[in-house]
């Protein structure tokens, strides 16, 4: 037996001509006889796919043909040479088929032709469905057509293309070489849609907001700023859909979402990328309870599309995302996990000392509020394993919350934790535009004082305000660590298809 697959392109530089290394130059020659000779085709019919097969012909006796002829397609990823036979497994979308090739179906001629193939390319093939006398599942050549030639080898089981990063760089190989980056990305598709159909089976309707503004709103964050020069105006991409996301309901669209690209000018982390994507919903009528019911029902719904089960694995261990999740507060979480007994009214100095304690330095503007907030992101978030909503936030450090309606210092917010990362983020929207113009204008003392993350005052979002908004309970879903949590990723770059990358 002759396996003629080739080794990798690890030793290609890719300033080297093609025609000129080893590699490559064969089939630089084949691929220019073909253009010599008419050209590849400008499209191709097929009638079935790998899937197609396996659902159509589960129980193939060893050495059994079926009499049903079909055409497939896909990417060639190697040949073995048995004699007068070829074993030649194709790639496509839904799996891997195997094509068997003989001398007397296909001919001397055709059969020299397939010998001339290479690992990588496109092909087309029609024949008879059988089973090989091992009992794999085969199509035995009758003909075939090569779609598209490729000029460079495929990797070798991934040699030399271990590494995240520089699988991100080149996602089109990650996606030929590794099975595991197609069907990562096929579940990304498969969990977003379940995400849009949750919402629109509750009477939400999907819109779509400015992505460039005269100034990014909606968050605590650092924006991409830009020019327009038409208009010759500065602006800004954004960094949530918020405050337009309202300004909706307040125009009488009770439910609204929308799932869509947010940047923020921010480093890269395992959970990290400046551009990512983001869930945001408004519900008139509804607060931070109704919401959480929502979180929950909505995780175990994606859950169970993607993986069948509520259960998901991720580094090693397990966790639920059945209903209910765990509830507490921030406070309380900070007290259980530190031990410090501490409240908002509890002295600043005293606050800060502890802060240093757990090695966070706190600036000179900081309030309790943000203090706490601190302390809970250094001591306690890392801790959180299962599905837990963590309520009540500072006022400090939430200026688009609702005031909590019994508790002094905190607002109706919660955010979801699991596995040591937040997944979601909602409130009780604050709709009060005194309020908010009062927390806008504390945001902007502490963006005067050194807080490049800090809102700034929106006083057309205050204006819409000064309409009225209903009570309206909003939420966010960071929809890539989603994604990494049902395919057991622990680095966002294996959940985009597209990272930003710092250039070779």
């Amino acid at each position: 037996m002759t396996d003629v697959s080739e080794p990798t392109d690890d030793e290609l530089d890719d300033s080297q001509s093609l025609d000129d290394h080893p590699l490559t130059r064969d089939r630089v020659a084949k691929y220019r006889k073909v253009m010599e000779g008419g050209g590849f085709p400008y499209s191709f019919e097929r009638t079935a796919t790998a899937q197609d097969l396996v659902d159509r012909f589960p129980d193939i006796a060893p050495g059994e043909a079926t009499g049903e002829t079909v055409t497939v397609a896909g990417r060639l990823k190697n040949t073995r040479v048995m004699g007068k036979l070829i074993f030649a497994p194709v790639s496509d979308l839904s799996g891997t088929l195997q094509l068997f090739v003989d001398v007397q179906t296909l001919g001397e001629e055709g059969f020299e032709a397939f010998l001339e193939l290479d690992a990588g390319d496109w092909l087309g093939a029609t024949g008879e469905v059988i089973a090989t006398k091992r009992g794999e599942l085969s199509v035995k050549v009758s003909s075939f057509q090569l779609l598209q030639k490729s000029l460079r080898p495929l990797p070798d089981k991934w040699h030399g293309l271990k590494d995240v990063e520089e699988r991100s760089r080149r996602r089109y190989v990650d996606l030929m070489a590794n099975d595991d980056a197609r069907n990562v990305a096929i579940a990304r598709t498969t969990i977003i849609s379940e995400l849009r159909r949750q919402f629109e089976l509750r009477g939400y309707i999907e819109v779509e907001t400015p992505i460039l503004l005269p100034e990014a709103t909606g968050a605590t964050a650092r924006p991409f700023a830009t020019h327009h020069n038409a208009l010759d105006i500065d602006m800004q991409l954004r960094i949530a859909t918020e405050l337009y996301l309202k300004r909706l309901v307040v125009g009488g669209l009770e439910r609204v979402f929308e799932i869509g690209r947010i940047f923020r000018n921010e480093g890269v982390d395992s959970s990290h990328n400046p551009e990512f994507t983001m869930l945001e919903s408004y519900e008139a009528f509804a607060d931070y309870t109704d919401i959480m019911t929502l979180v929950e029902d909505v995780f175990a719904a994606c859950a169970t599309a993607a993986n069948d089960s509520t259960d998901v694995e991720l580094d090693g261990r397990w966790l639920s995302l059945a209903a209910p999740f765990a509830r507490i507060t921030m406070l309380d979480a900070v007290r259980d996990r530190t031990g410090l007994d501490i409240d908002y009214d509890t002295d600043i100095s005293v606050l800060r000392a502890a802060a240093g304690d757990h090695g966070v330095q706190p600036e000179d503007h900081w309030g309790s509020g943000k203090v706490v907030e601190a302390l809970f992101d250094a001591a306690v978030e890392s801790t959180i394993w299962e599905p837990t909503f963590v309520t009540e936030h500072p006022i400090e450090v939430s200026p688009l919350s609702r005031a909590h309606r019994s508790k002094p210092h905190v607002t109706e917010r919660f955010e979801l934790f699991i596995a040591g990362s937040e997944y979601a983020n909602a409130f009780s929207e604050l709709n009060d535009p005194f309020d908010q113009r009062e927390r806008f204008e504390a945001q902007a003392a502490m963006k005067a004082a050194g807080d490049d993350e800090a809102h700034p005052v929106d006083d057309d979002y205050i204006r819409a305000l000064e309409y009225g908004l209903p009570p309206t309970g909003g939420l966010g879903i960071g929809v890539d660590r989603l994604v990494m949590l049902l395919t057991g990723k622990t680095h966002i770059r294996e959940v985009i298809l597209f990272p930003t990358m710092r250039p070779h």
